[in-house]
């Protein structure tokens, strides 16, 4: 646990934001969908729907749905090391010594 992990890539950030925002739309829709559900089959006016442009709620509900999911995803990548180890491209493969003389 003491080792130092290395800083994500850039490309890695990227996908992150790119793939939270494209989740938390989903989350959103999803949401969005229970909630007209109920609102028909209970007869209610919760004021969530998909006209984001024309209700504020929806609004505030998309972006909160969108930075939690960039969020979680960043800390993802913050705190998952990469999945190939950087290594130099010069590096000789280790021999082993029973070999070394056969060569």
């Amino acid at each position: 646990m003491d080792e130092k992990m290395s800083k994500p890539t850039w490309l890695r950030i990227a996908a992150a934001i790119l793939l939270g925002g494209i989740i938390g739309g989903i989350l959103f829709l999803i949401a969005t969908l229970i909630i007209g559900v109920i609102n028909d089959s209970l007869g209610m006016s919760i004021p969530i729907n998909l006209r984001i442009a024309e209700n504020l709620w929806s609004s505030v509900l998309l972006v909160i749905f969108i930075g939690f999911s960039i969020a979680a995803l960043w800390w993802k990548v913050e705190t998952t090391p990469p999945s190939e180890p950087e290594t130099p491209d010069n590096t000789v493969p280790d021999i082993p010594d029973e070999l070394v003389g056969k060569i």
